[in-house]
């Protein structure tokens, strides 16, 4: 047996061991929190003996940062995988909702340290993830732009003339926002399959995209209840501070109990 040929089976167990700790490590991190956590507690969470853990990883900001470029690096290879061939716009919206949904059903910690974690890293390591972090959400967002652009191929429901950059921001992240919470509220046992969760949220993002759907004429009228919503207070009933600030606006009340009326007489 070759010298090669030999390195390869222990590089596999080594890849294979470095992920396994990597998983379990992003279950203690979800629970404790990364600065809850110390090396010796990481390595205790994933089984490992201390040095055995620091052959694999020279610090916790070390494991972070792999944690995180590698869920990026996989998310975006295996959409962009997913979206080869599929060239209906709407369609391709389904396809990464799914392919994400499916990915924060299999790997729920993982998720979590990606949403709260994301600012542990010192900045030049922060840096890339969040081009990692781009490159995944620009995939998103050029779907949700051409959905904006063509609308959804169904009658009636063309799409815009001029696109706003702006818009396009808000409801990609508004995307993401319906995806990336998922982790917290999806049990498979009340809320079905990951398909059919994809099936509600992709339905939801693309009648709110596609530009003539006939919910947004209704918009303009939606708005004039806008003005009549007060902010609520931080604490106690909004109704009884409302009631409190008039009462000491009010300007005080004469005593015009009978004695006095006896008295005026």
């Amino acid at each position: 047996m070759s010298a090669d040929s030999a390195a390869h089976p222990r590089q596999l167990r080594h890849q294979a061991q470095r992920l396994e700790i990597l998983k379990a490590a992003a279950d203690a991190i979800a629970e404790h929190g990364f600065h809850g956590m110390t090396m010796r507690g990481l390595a205790r969470a994933t089984a490992r003996g201390l040095a055995t853990f620091y052959d694999y990883f020279s610090s916790k900001e070390d494991l972070l940062f792999s944690l995180q470029t590698e869920a990026f690096e996989t998310m975006t290879s295996s959409v962009s995988a997913a979206l080869e061939g599929v060239d209906d716009q709407a369609e391709r919206l389904y396809v990464f909702v799914l392919n994400h949904l499916r990915y924060s059903a299999e790997h729920r910690s993982v998720m979590r340290v990606l949403v709260h974690e994301a600012s542990a890293l010192p900045a030049g390591r922060r840096k890339t993830v969040r081009l990692l972090k781009e490159g995944y959400f620009n995939i998103c967002r050029d779907i949700v732009s051409s959905i904006l652009a063509a609308g959804c191929n169904s009658p009636g429901a063309g799409g815009v003339g001029k696109l706003d950059s702006a818009e396009v921001e808000r409801l990609t992240y508004s995307v993401f926002g319906m995806l990336n919470w998922t982790y917290g509220w999806y049990d498979p046992r009340h809320h079905g399959s990951p398909q059919d969760v994809a099936r509600t949220i992709h339905t939801l993002a693309v009648c709110g995209l596609v530009a003539r759907c006939p919910q947004r004429f209704a918009e303009d009228r939606s708005q004039r209840h806008a003005d009549a919503i007060m902010p609520l207070p931080l604490l106690g009933n909004p109704g009884r501070s409302e009631a409190v600030s008039r009462k000491r606006l009010a300007p005080p009340e004469k005593n015009i109990s009978r004695g006095n009326l006896r008295k005026t007489s």
